[in-house]
């Protein structure tokens, strides 16, 4: 969607910035770009209740210049401190709002939000991590958004031939207002919705696993492709909205031709 390729836009010029103001000149003349960069589609569900699936277009990003990382998954971070497999400091990410059209109607629309906070990651090594991070954010429009965080595990391993594989798993954590941004009903909304009214309580909100493999095609080039489950928890799962129109179990599917440098 044209909100998605703009929001991805902005944190890429973020990032640009933040080489500039952050690590400074000397960064960016001792610690050459590398990563991946490319582009694909998604099969998702349109909001996180898991209302209906769609496709959309898919910025695909995993790039590192010095302690600065860039990603789809995890948008932009500054490892400010980094010692002995440790690391921790700011990000910055986008969050996809949702059009209440469809099943949807009258619930109202959320905006499109930016995410901004800390992280802290143990990897002790270059093919496994554990990581948690917290946020708050901004934008959604009147009366949307709130606090979120996220625990996860990320390992990589060859598989054959330069397949490369990666499996991760999160949980994904929601205050009150966020939970009721994306769940919850109100009084208006059930009179508009015809669902029954739900103040949807804050705490885990889902469990996600992802498998991602990575196949070489030509040189610097290769094909990404990865599938996730989403099972969503405590009130998300137990909200009106879900239950009467949406999934508690929801999968994803995601494939990109990425250039390698």
């Amino acid at each position: 969607m044209p909100a998605r390729f703009s929001l991805s836009l902005l944190i890429v010029g973020l990032c640009a910035s933040a080489f500039v103001l952050v690590d400074g000149s000397a960064v960016a003349s001792a610690a050459p770009l590398t990563g991946d960069i490319g582009t694909g589609a998604s099969y998702e569900v349109h909001d996180p209740s898991g209302s209906r699936y769609e496709t959309r277009p898919l910025p695909y990003f995993d790039l590192t210049w010095g302690n600065v990382e860039l990603s789809s998954d995890d948008g932009l971070q500054w490892s400010a401190l980094h010692s002995g497999g440790w690391s921790a400091g700011p990000f910055i990410n986008h969050l996809d709002g949702r059009t209440a059209n469809g099943s949807l109607r009258g619930l109202g629309d959320v905006d499109d939000m930016l995410v901004g906070g800390g992280f802290v990651a143990y990897s002790p090594q270059p093919w496994w991590n554990v990581s948690a991070q917290a946020g708050r954010t901004v934008g959604g429009g009147s009366g949307n958004g709130g606090l979120i965080g996220k625990l996860g595990g990320e390992l990589d391993y060859p598989v054959y031939r330069g397949i490369m594989g990666s499996s991760q798993v999160s949980a994904h954590f929601s205050d009150h207002a966020m939970m009721q941004t994306f769940f919850g009903v109100d009084a208006q909304q059930a009179q508009a919705s015809g669902l029954r009214t739900d103040h949807a309580g804050g705490g885990l909100q889902a469990t996600v696993l992802s498998q991602a493999l990575q196949f070489p095609l030509l040189d610097h080039w290769s094909l990404v492709t990865t599938l996730s489950w989403t099972h969503l928890q405590g009130a998300a799962a137990d909200s009106t909205l879900v239950k009467a129109r949406g999934r508690v179990d929801q999968g994803e599917a995601d494939v990109a031709v990425a250039y390698h440098f």
